[in-house]
């Protein structure tokens, strides 16, 4: 694939301090990028048709760059592309066709896509581009409201299109932030009903750390900033008073960048019409990207759970021949369980949990989310 026919590259941005993050990202009219060599790659979105109410995010991915490049790098080695912004299709589903295509083709090329800007609806098209990898993912998304109306723009009902797309090869969907006023409780018990897992925003504010597991589960994960309070993301038409807090928002970018298995991530739905003076939620947006960027070169697992980088727990259960088997990695001391769904050494998955999954075991009980994948395996 020729990236160059599909994108306009980005605007230079002049001034960058020595040590700015921006002096490590290749762009797209950089005669030494070679995109096989690469880890990441930022994709701009500016197709603004998926919704009749935020339609300045066609400027979001611009104004995001211009406050990411500013950032101060790591100490890591990067290998980042900017390709620079989609270009628009004649329809919208003719976009949305678009961006499919360049993020199956950059996963096929073991690149990570990072799409800024548009809609929350364009992660149909940024799920859509797993079908051809014939394996069953897991999707996140993080919202304020779960997009399944019946009626409305495409931002507000692309979520159903999702979950019931044939042919099906989603293992899970899981939901983040949302909040209990702006959602169907029929919507709910459906994702129940389905074994999907899903923490509204007051859970999340009990525990913030029970975000990991959830985040650690997905392939896919689509960030609507609507999950963030007002306060800190007032760019946004759909903005609410409470939400996620921009330092929050930052902690499951990180969680998303750690996780060995996140293959692409987008954070959509940003108005640069709406924002401060300062153009405040440009910033919040792209310290977003910087943690997860951080994350991604921080990973520590292998997913390699016989080895000597894990320490492997066995729970038995009183009066019963029941067991269970969890993982601890020494790197990270993250926690997994073993759950079996066969008779044969094929049939079994190592599903992300917290210490709390495999204290809740030793104390006679299986955890809610053993059942639930349980539940799915079946």
């Amino acid at each position: 694939m020729n990236l160059k026919l599909f994108f306009k590259a980005a605007e230079k941005i002049d001034g960058l301090h020595e040590s700015a993050l921006g002096n490590s990202i290749k762009q797209l009219n950089d005669e030494s990028l070679d995109i096989t060599k690469t880890n990441l790659a930022i994709v701009g979105v500016t197709d603004n048709r998926g919704s009749s109410v935020n339609l300045g995010v066609n400027g979001a991915a611009d104004q995001i760059r211009k406050k990411l490049y500013k950032l101060k790098k790591g100490h890591r080695t990067y290998r980042i592309a900017d390709l620079g912004n989609l270009h628009n299709g004649d329809t919208y589903e003719d976009t949305m066709e678009r961006l499919r295509e360049v993020c199956e083709h950059l996963m096929a090329a073991k690149v990570t896509p990072i799409i800024i800007g548009g809609t929350h609806d364009l992660a149909l098209a940024q799920y859509l581009a797993y079908e051809s990898k014939k394996d069953l993912i897991s999707v996140l998304s993080v919202d304020a409201k779960l997009d399944v109306e019946v009626q409305g723009d495409s931002n507000e009902t692309f979520l159903s299109k999702l979950i019931t797309h044939k042919p099906n090869f989603m293992f899970s969907y899981n939901h983040l932030g949302h909040q209990g006023y702006l959602v169907e409780s029929g919507a709910l018990t459906a994702l129940d009903k389905l074994y999907f897992e899903s923490l509204r925003l007051g859970e999340l504010r009990e525990n913030f750390q029970n975000a990991e597991p959830v985040v650690r589960m997905a392939n896919m994960m689509a960030f609507d900033i609507t999950a963030i309070r007002a306060a800190d993301a007032t760019g946004n038409a759909n903005a609410q008073p409470f939400g996620l807090s921009g330092e929050e928002a930052c902690q499951v970018m990180w969680y998303a960048g750690m996780n060995e298995k996140m293959s692409s991530v987008s954070i959509a739905e940003y108005n640069p019409d709406l924002d401060d003076q300062h153009f405040s939620t440009a910033g919040v947006v792209a310290t977003m990207v910087w943690y997860f960027i951080e994350g991604y070169y921080n990973r520590k697992d292998t997913g390699q759970f016989n080895s000597d980088q894990y320490t492997k727990y066995t729970v038995s259960f009183e009066g019963t021949d029941d067991t269970m088997t969890f993982y601890k990695s020494k790197l990270s001391e993250k926690w997994w369980m073993l759950v079996n769904y066969g008779d044969k050494m094929m049939d079994r998955a190592y599903i992300p949990c917290s210490y709390e999954d495999y204290t809740t075991a030793t104390h006679g009980d299986f955890p809610e989310r053993w059942i639930k994948a349980q539940g799915k395996l079946i």
